[in-house]
């Protein structure tokens, strides 16, 4: 880090909380081996994505090039790098799902909340995400929103299940 606190702060910029706890989570793993992708996961579960002043101040905390947190951060699914909703709808396009008709649950979906696939509404209420198996095929066509796996469905039902999460 030479001498400098991470992210930002040498720019005379004040520390929030969550800059305080980032470089508690760099203090805690500098100079380990390993240490750049658990220190993704908990700066990703710190601010719910990985703006990239973040980024660059992990790649100063942990003494990294920048490229090296920025490639390893586009890598893996599990991380991103745009704000995400309160609520991620994933959408099984998984064979059962596809031949009982998930893709006009996914249209259904999209209209009702006004998104496209891999976007997030404005409000950041939503997230949606299309995803290869959800592995609940006797369910089909079937979508999990959070950790709630809903099935059986029609594009009629979408609306009233979006709704039960809806500013919660």
């Amino acid at each position: 880090m030479q001498g400098n606190s991470c992210c930002g702060a040498s720019n005379s910029k004040i520390k929030d909380e969550k800059w305080v706890s980032l470089e508690g989570i760099l203090e805690k793993f500098r100079g380990k081996k390993g240490a750049l992708i658990p220190v993704l996961q908990q700066a990703q579960d710190l601010y719910g994505y990985l703006p990239e002043n973040v980024m660059a101040g992990i790649a100063d905390g942990l003494d990294l090039p920048l490229s090296q947190v920025y490639g390893v951060a586009t890598f893996y699914s599990q991380f991103h790098l745009k704000p995400r909703g309160k609520n991620i709808i994933r959408v099984c396009l998984g064979t059962a799902c596809h031949v009982r008709g998930a893709a006009k649950i996914l249209e259904s979906i999209q209209k009702e909340i006004n998104v496209e696939k891999g976007g997030t509404t404005e409000d950041l209420q939503f997230t949606l995400e299309p995803v290869a198996c959800i592995g609940a095929c006797g369910l089909a066509p079937v979508i999990m929103i959070n950790d709630d796996t809903h099935g059986r469905l029609t594009p009629e039902a979408i609306p009233q299940i979006l709704e039960q999460y809806k500013n919660n």
